[in-house]
């Protein structure tokens, strides 16, 4: 008996580091070696074909700041994650709010609606919305000339001032569903006697979004936009492959696309290394941020 009660306190820490061993070496082998890997190769000439490669120091990095086809994609990713993600927590909020705070019928129809994009591949997205934004065939310019705004046709995709927002906007439709999922689990989650001791008190449908439920989700708002942005910084280089390629001219190509087209099209391996790291530490610093964020006083 003495040595049964003796093994029940070691039973739980044997047990959860069994559980958790197949998950460190996963994460090990696909993550923490690949990282360091890329890290290494990222101060090398490595074409990634095999063969010799020599050390070059922080040639790639020096590199990366004069070439303009790394700053221009290094604007339009930042171009992408300053408005995209403003506009989908705000879009996601308002979705939220109505479907919880109005008397609004079939909610939970409305709520698979919004939720649906966020479960669809993001390559099969990108084709429909290429379809959509095409100049001759696409629904955007056919509606517009249908009713009567034939000269807002564009060439969307084709046009290098509209081609990346055609890509925020496919994000934005994309994901605005699943962020709006968390904030209404967030509004679920405050006390129905503040929202009956306000609406009491006199309080309309504003006022308790602006005075008790914004204040009361600051902490998922904060998330959801952290969130956001590292899922722009991601996500846009799927649209970018599938709907423009990058182009035209450079004006919708995105950090990860122009690492991948150095790695595997021009073979400069070492130099999309370097991007990658470039990449990973803008990612720690969302990362960073998010921890703040999600930390309470």
């Amino acid at each position: 008996m003495d040595k049964n009660k003796n093994l029940k306190p070691k039973l739980p820490k044997l047990f959860i580091s069994l559980s958790v061993i197949p998950s460190i070496v996963l994460t090990i082998i696909f993550m923490i070696i690949p990282t360091i890997e890329a890290f290494r190769l990222s101060f090398t000439n490595s074409t990634g074909m095999g063969g010799s490669y020599d050390f070059v120091g922080i040639k790639n990095y020096t590199y990366m700041f004069q070439d303009s086809l790394f700053l221009l994609s290094l604007k339009n990713t930042l171009k992408l994650m300053a408005v995209i993600p403003v506009i989908t927590v705000l879009l996601a909020l308002i979705f939220a709010f109505v479907l919880t705070q109005t008397k609004l019928k079939e909610k939970g129809i409305y709520r698979v609606i919004y939720f649906m994009p966020s479960i669809i591949s993001l390559t099969v997205i990108g084709i429909i919305f290429s379809f959509i934004f095409n100049p001759t065939m696409g629904s955007l310019n056919n509606m517009l000339i249908n009713v009567g705004l034939k000269e807002l046709a564009l060439a969307w995709l084709g046009d290098s001032r509209t081609a990346l927002w055609c890509i925020g906007v496919t994000l934005i439709w994309q994901s605005t569903g699943y962020y709006m999922v968390m904030h209404i689990a967030a509004i679920d989650g405050i006390s129905p006697d503040i929202m009956e001791a306000a609406t009491i008190d006199g309080a309309g449908q504003f006022q308790i979004l602006v005075k008790i439920i914004l204040p009361l989700l600051r902490n998922i708002i904060g998330i959801t936009y952290v969130l956001s942005l590292s899922g722009t910084l991601a996500l846009s280089f799927i649209l970018s492959k599938v709907m423009t390629g990058g182009g035209p001219s450079g004006s919708s190509t995105v950090l990860l696309q122009y690492m991948y087209q150095q790695a595997f099209t021009n073979s400069n391996f070492g130099y999309a290394m370097a991007i990658a790291i470039f990449t990973l530490v803008i990612s720690i610093g969302l990362s960073v941020v998010s921890r703040g964020l999600t930390n309470k006083e």
